[in-house]
């Protein structure tokens, strides 16, 4: 039997053949920490008395907050940087840019590499057909002390985009096509593969914008079968040839989605949900008030000539702010060389330093109460960016709406910008639990549930990206919740041994550890959802913090009743005597589980059965 792309890259990696389902222990060519996730992973090391395997193959990037501009972050990329001396670890620091574009501009990764870091858009080194992973700082830990880590392997589903899209059409809008069709969680759990005619004619950055957001519809990577353009790249950065790779032609896939994107126009997410996609002419004539063109989706050169061409000569309308922020220096400096720089200042943009920018609390990108912000960027979840709203399209669509201050498209410019009218305003401790606690733990629990009937409950509602610089476990209890309407006041409710029960793809989004570790600070004995976010489960069993698949929101369950539940069966006690049967814990779940965490245990190797 053949093997898909990710089957061959996990196997290369694992001395042995694999199959989905397999947890097996890989090898990873590059580790890198992020500033936010960075000094969590050198705590991390340091409490557990761990080294560093490799420090050529290990490295920090900061890009969340470029110059340190919070107290927190320059507090954390010093530790990081004391951290890096001590071993000779590489560090791109404030002035490089994002971390996954340096990893394929200089080398770091290539086609059939493995590649992972803190953070959740890692995926996107799947646009040359390598695999990028976001983990959390337990994991990321792990794979800088011993240079592997454990990987349970996906199923792989096939994407055949069919037909011929508009002239219009960007890779943001075939992006956003088939994020309209998975919705948020259609590719929970899967290794995607992208095929069809427009997918072959791609270049690099238009693969990067696509494999970015595979990670927006609940999908471990989305892989991308190289061209020759993408393999003369990747071995003029790695200054050597390299071996293509691809899925055998009898290869196995669970699925297969075709997509109709025949004359395909452009596309735009509405607020709060990447996946509430409409077509930009439903949505046209919308007023904003501030504009975003960059971030690990479309922040390279092309994207940034893309709205150059349409800016040139031009200025944004008065009273709408424009932020451009280049993925790495090397395109900023580009920009600079070409003039684009130029057209961006006399258009009145704000252009800032390589890095992600408004993700992640960054520096540019942020909006206020009741402003509507149009952006780049793959992510547009309530409170992400601010406390506006964000709306979510192309460079082309960005750029020439921040010129007529409304939603519409380059080749329908008003006359004269409209502007905003005068007058008129917007609308505006818990217990600590310590990750060294090694005492017995138990496989039966029962307690009182809180039951959220909701699905795609993301990391921002969980424990909201303002809080992130904080790394101490004894103060994130307090802020669980308090960005999902309705359970702010949750962490004032919630009592020590308390259980969580909610609904399908629960903690999707970032790579954030403190969205499992504020549960932990709580107390909370454990969670019950139908389904979980990659990084999230991962995260979770990798903390020691018990979970378990269960669809318990259909049952009549209510707030305060109180169940039983067996890990290791995973037969679930209801008030009424009924039954329903979760999914056990797995045996590298139930083993990291008793050990209380992937850190706390005996580190010669990591248990793989499952």
């Amino acid at each position: 039997m053949g093997k898909t792309m990710i089957e061959k890259i996990l196997g290369a990696h694992t001395g042995k053949d694999v199959s989905p389902g397999d947890i097996v222990d890989i090898v990873i060519d590059a580790r890198v920490a992020r500033d936010f996730g960075g000094a969590s992973v050198v705590k991390n090391i340091r409490e557990n008395g761990l080294d560093v395997d490799d420090p050529a193959k290990t490295f920090f990037t900061f890009d969340c907050n470029p110059g340190g501009s919070d107290q927190k972050y320059a507090t954390n990329q010093q530790i990081c940087r004391v951290f890096a001396r001590e071993y000779g670890i590489k560090v791109y620091d404030i002035d490089s840019g994002i971390g996954t574009h340096l990893a394929i501009d200089n080398g770091l990764a290539w086609p059939g590499s493995t590649f992972v870091s803190t953070d959740s858009h890692a995926n996107i080194l799947g646009a040359i057909g390598a695999f990028g992973q976001g983990m959390g700082d337990l994991d990321i830990a792990h794979a800088f002390a011993y240079g592997r880590t454990w990987f349970k392997v996906p199923p792989s589903l096939k994407i055949i985009l069919k037909g011929t899209p508009s002239p219009e059409a960007t890779p943001k809008d075939l992006t956003l096509a088939v994020l309209k069709e998975t919705g948020a969680n259609g590719l929970l759990g899967y290794s995607a593969e992208y095929y069809g005619d427009a997918v072959d004619n791609l270049g690099l950055a238009g693969r990067i914008t696509m494999a970015s957001m595979v990670t927006e519809m609940g999908g471990i990577i989305a892989l991308f079968t190289p061209n020759k353009e993408v393999m003369d790249y990747c071995e003029k950065a790695t200054g050597r040839q390299l071996d293509p790779i691809s899925a055998d032609e009898d290869a196995e896939y669970v699925k297969t989605l075709e997509i109709d994107i025949e004359g395909l126009k452009p596309y735009i997410a509405r607020p709060g949900h990447p996946e509430d996609v409409t077509d930009v002419s439903s949505v046209l004539g919308t007023k904003i008030g501030s504009a975003f063109i960059g971030s690990c989706t479309n922040g390279r050169y092309e994207d940034l000539k893309l709205a150059a061409d349409i800016l040139k000569g031009k200025h944004v309308a008065p009273g709408v702010v424009l932020k451009i922020v280049p993925a790495t220096d090397e395109i900023w400096q580009r920009a600079l060389n070409e003039g684009l720089m130029k057209i961006f200042k006399d258009a009145g943009a704000l252009v800032g330093n390589a890095g992600c920018a408004g993700c992640a609390a960054g520096q540019i990108g942020q909006n206020g109460p009741g402003e509507v912000t149009l952006s780049t960027g793959n992510r547009n979840f309530a409170g992400k960016q601010g406390k506006g709203e964000v709306y979510l399209a192309s460079p082309a669509i960005v750029a020439a709406s921040a010129i007529a201050g409304i939603i519409t498209f380059p080749e329908q410019l008003p006359d004269a910008p409209v502007l905003f009218e005068i007058g008129k305003t917007g609308e505006a401790a818990p217990a600590v639990v310590t990750a060294a606690d090694t005492a017995p733990k138990p496989t039966k629990v029962k307690g009182r549930v809180w039951v959220i009937r909701q699905d795609n409950i993301d990391t921002d509602m969980i424990y909201h990206n303002r809080y992130l610089a904080i790394t101490e476990l004894s103060e994130m209890g307090q802020y669980t919740f308090d960005n999902l309407e309705g359970w702010e006041d949750y962490s004032k409710k919630a009592k020590p041994g308390d259980i969580v029960v909610t609904g399908k793809n629960f903690g999707a989004g970032s790579s954030r550890q403190q969205a499992v570790d504020c549960f932990k600070a709580l107390g909370t004995a454990l969670i019950i959802a139908e389904s979980y976010g990659a990084i999230y489960e991962r995260n979770a069993i990798n903390q020691g913090f018990p979970i378990m698949n269960a669809d318990l929101v259909s049952t009549d369950l209510k707030d305060g009743d109180e169940i039983d539940v067996d890990l290791s069966t995973g037969i679930i006690k209801l008030p009424s005597g009924a039954e329903v049967q979760g999914q056990p814990f797995a045996g590298v779940q139930l083993d990291i589980y008793k050990r209380g965490g992937l850190l706390n245990a005996d580190v010669s190797g990591v248990s793989t059965h499952g």
